[in-house]
């Protein structure tokens, strides 16, 4: 269960945030506070998964407070609370870190929508560093026998992965294998870049990069949602698959295969499915770059 910290020198929003995610069963207010300097105490002190922070405060607004936590060390998600709707001190926000934005007066399906979302990120993060402990293990029980093999580039790691979900013969998966090849090159940080400059980078071999970008998104997308019903059926036909229990709560939403399970299974009139590009090529992305650094270095 996700713990959570509230700032915000409005009382009664405090408390109405924390009713919400109690009786929603989203998880446990662990900490309060009425101002950015005690709250910046406080959630250092408490460290939760989570933080609900006002963005204007009288003695140190929440920007502000967001940008001294990370400078210390915490790493949880940060959710920004205001009735602001100037754009740049909502750009500002998301610069400094935040996940999430909930709109003033407090609305209970809002908070609840976008902490299930926030809920969503930290499983897969939380899966994701299970990842990283899993390879840094097989790495070191590894690492005598692998000293002696050549190092594997991007497109043999990225293959084995495409070819266990069914889609390495899609065409979007040319598009995926050469972003991969350019973030391992050129992108030093382990998240994403915009999706657009992604779908650029597989579209400038192109006459018209243009409208290709377009046709990449497409071709993509095409590839996930067969991912995704291939790992359905898996599922349907053994449960316990490995490629199943690695890849479907790992690269998407597990409520959704379970629903795409039950409309094979019940043979529904297909629906029109949920493919959240950015998630599925954020876990490709990683699991290339973990695979990358526990090769030896020779």
């Amino acid at each position: 269960m996700l713990s959570f910290g509230i700032v915000d020198d409005d009382v009664v929003s405090i408390r109405m945030l924390q009713s919400i995610i109690e009786k929603s069963w989203l998880g446990e207010v662990v900490v309060t506070a009425e101002n950015g300097s005690d709250g910046e105490r406080a959630v250092l002190g408490a460290n939760p998964d989570v933080l609900l922070i006002d963005l204007l405060m009288p003695d140190q607004d929440g920007i502000k407070t967001i940008n001294h936590l990370k400078q210390q060390g915490y790493s949880g998600k940060c959710v920004m609370i205001s009735q602001i709707e100037n754009k740049e001190m909502i750009g500002k926000a998301y610069q400094a870190g935040i996940e999430y934005y909930i709109h003033k007066p407090i609305n209970r399906v809002e908070v609840q929508a976008v902490l299930s979302k926030v809920n969503e990120l930290w499983k897969v993060g939380r899966y994701l560093n299970e990842i990283k402990d899993s390879m840094a293990k097989l790495s070191n029980l590894y690492m005598d026998l692998g000293s002696s093999q050549r190092k594997q580039t991007v497109r043999e790691i990225i293959q084995p992965i495409l070819r266990d979900m069914g889609i390495i013969g899609e065409i979007g998966c040319r598009d995926m294998i050469e972003m991969m090849e350019h973030l391992i090159h050129h992108n030093k940080a382990e998240s994403l870049p915009p999706l657009k400059e992604l779908y650029e980078v597989a579209a400038r071999t192109h006459r018209d990069p243009g409208r290709e970008v377009k046709a990449v998104e497409q071709r993509i997308r095409r590839a996930i949602m067969s991912a995704f019903s291939n790992l359905a059926n898996i599922g349907l036909a053994d449960y316990s698959n490995p490629k199943f229990e690695h890849y479907a709560p790992l690269y998407f939403d597990f409520q959704d295969i379970r629903l795409k399970m039950k409309e094979i299974d019940e043979r529904l009139k297909p629906g029109k499915g949920k493919a959240n590009i950015k998630k599925f090529l954020q876990v490709l992305y990683l699991e290339v770059l973990d695979k990358l650094r526990s090769q030896p270095f020779k």
